[in-house]
């Protein structure tokens, strides 16, 4: 008899990637430095190459940077990346250049804290499977800042309206989880801290029904925008009895069928520059070595 497996642990529910997070920036040259040369990210190579947006490839996931007014993301996104002293050697290789900015970073137990020019906080931890899944470049999480006593209505209307699972953390219930893709969350953080005023920044997720949340979604009023046929939006996450807003963020919704679903990006190892280059490091390597997973 073989041993019993915990079948549960890889249900996704509906949603099955976290792609990209989107901020509007003014200045493309600050956010080369800041997210491609002081994090050590890639810029995409082929899709919005001009200077009216840029695409920063992390792992399987992307920062869009489109040219706008700043934008700040109430909360902050974490970043699985490999090299801690690397990491905070880039970032104090461009600080001079950042100055005058809102540029900062900052060292704590398990993270770096790297805060771009405009404000957006990002969190970068060391690789840690047991915690972010098998990769070494990637977004695993982002987190909001909500209000008080908004976590536990958060936490019930993704699995009602998007059919996302969802979990209340922390003890208190003060953190709702929402499970987006394989090792990657939304998190919501009630807090008595002061939040801006939503400016307009989105996440974009995949889900495989695409149709089912959009019916919910159109029924209560929430479809904010009607990209194409592979895509939709909604900004407000609400109450699912009163109908009151809870936290507004714009989530940018797309179908499986969409034609960039899991499009390959390209990751550079940073750690290879004209000094130190070998052949066959060009790349960076965003998912860990082999490892077992069949003993059969």
């Amino acid at each position: 008899m073989q041993q019993p497996f915990d079948r549960a642990a890889e249900d996704l529910g509906n949603s099955i990637h976290l792609e990209h997070v989107n901020v509007t920036i003014p200045d493309q040259r600050l956010a080369t430095l800041f997210y491609v040369t002081g994090l050590g990210l890639t810029r995409d190579p082929y899709l919005m190459v001009s200077d009216s947006n840029m695409w920063v490839n992390v792992g399987r996931s992307q920062f869009h940077l489109p040219a706008g007014h700043a934008q700040v993301l109430r909360g902050h996104t974490a970043l699985v990346i490999e090299g801690r002293e690397a990491l905070l050697a880039r970032l104090a290789a461009v600080a001079g250049k950042l100055q005058g900015t809102a540029f900062a970073y900052s060292e704590h137990n398990d993270y770096v804290e790297a805060r771009c020019p405009w404000g957006n906080r990002l969190r970068c931890y060391e690789p840690d499977a047991a915690r972010f899944g098998r990769i070494t470049l990637g977004i695993p999480f982002v987190e909001f800042a909500v209000p008080k006593g908004t976590a536990k209505g958060i936490c019930a209307f993704y699995p009602e309206i998007m059919g996302i699972p969802a979990e209340l953390k922390n003890g208190d219930g003060t953190v709702a989880r929402v499970k987006v893709g394989k090792d990657q969350y939304l998190q919501f953080r009630e807090t008595d801290s002061p939040q801006g005023e939503f400016d307009g920044h989105h996440v974009q997720i995949y889900i495989t029904d695409f149709s089912g949340p959009y019916r919910r979604l159109l029924e209560r009023g929430l479809v904010s925008q009607e990209d194409n046929q592979y895509q939709y939006r909604f900004r407000d996450i609400v109450d699912l009895e009163s109908g009151s807003p809870l936290f507004t963020v714009e989530h940018e919704v797309r179908s499986a069928t969409h034609p960039m679903y899991l499009r390959p990006l390209v990751n550079r190892n940073p750690a290879t520059t004209n000094r130190t280059y070998a052949n066959g490091h060009d790349e960076w390597l965003w998912a860990m070595g082999p490892d077992e997973y069949d003993r059969r």
